[in-house]
């Protein structure tokens, strides 16, 4: 059936380019994964994808090539940012194509269908998930939050109270290194006291969170000598974090990024101004 109506045909040559697409980004996909079921699965949604383009390549007569660049972002994000949070972006972007499935029922009845089987991918794909990071995304989150919170409560205080960013560097890396063995170890007790079988991996989980939030945190005092510039970058790069960390798990767990972003963010540039103030203050009384 040669397709004459030229909107009917750009619409069908998108979706085509799209299942071509999937069907290399699933195959790739299903190579990095390690869980031998996971990888069936990814494979058998690979060759579903690899029947629809077929189907349009034989309406539209065109052969379209995937988007190579498609491919390769999304095998990268699968490898840095993990299989979960890929597979549900993928899900979410993939979500809008059903809109250019129904628009092509009339013309072809076999588009609903297409439609159906897409929504069942879905359902195999996110049954299958069950990563680690994610398992410990409390533990991460722990960490996070808590060097957020304190370190830049901490370092707002002493940019007052101190003088140059060495100093306060210097003072941050100490409280902030110390805070991330404090917290870890008391991750690992509270673990083991509920018989949590985990508890060490949670806490090397919590610490390196903290760990790696306070090097970012720090890093501004580090470079810049001026230290409420300093100050200011590592609040924007506090607001940063919050918003990459928040969007990473909203996406991967289905949870409400705004509320989410919004709350962390208050809270902790909240702690910060308050800080700042107490820095004020006491560097009144005390006469330093």
């Amino acid at each position: 059936m040669e397709i004459r109506d030229a909107k009917v045909l750009k619409a069908a040559l998108l979706l085509q380019r799209n299942e071509i697409t999937e069907y290399h980004v699933y195959s790739k996909l299903s190579g990095l994964c390690k869980d031998a079921h996971n990888a069936g699965v990814l494979r058998s949604v690979a060759e579903a994808e690899k029947v629809h383009a077929l189907f349009w390549e034989e309406r539209t007569g065109v052969k379209v090539k995937a988007s190579v660049l498609k491919i390769c972002m999304r095998v990268i994000m699968a490898r840095v940012l993990g299989l979960t949070f890929t597979l549900k972006r993928m899900e979410k972007i993939e979500g809008t194509a059903s809109k250019h499935y129904m628009a092509l029922v009339d013309d072809f009845p076999e588009a609903r269908a297409f439609s159906r089987q897409e929504a069942d991918h879905e359902k195999a794909l996110l049954a299958m998930l069950d990563e680690e990071r994610l398992q410990y995304a409390g533990s991460i989150v722990l960490g996070l939050n808590d060097a957020l919170v304190e370190l830049t409560g901490a370092l707002a205080g002493f940019t007052l109270a101190l003088g140059e960013t060495r100093v306060i560097s210097l003072a941050g890396l100490i409280t902030g290194i110390s805070a991330a063995f404090s917290m870890a170890a008391s991750d690992y007790l509270a673990g083991r006291a509920e018989g949590n079988s985990r508890a060490f991996k949670s806490a090397l989980y919590t610490g390196g969170a903290y760990i790696i939030t306070v090097a970012l945190l720090i890093l501004p005092f580090l470079l810049l000598s001026e230290k409420l510039h300093a100050l200011f970058i590592t609040l924007a790069v506090a607001v940063g974090i919050i918003f990459l960390f928040n969007y990473y798990l909203a996406t991967a767990k289905d949870l409400d990024f705004k509320r989410r972003f919004a709350e962390m963010t208050l809270i902790s540039l909240g702690i910060a101004a308050l800080s700042f103030g107490v820095g004020f203050v006491l560097k009144n009384l005390l006469g330093v």
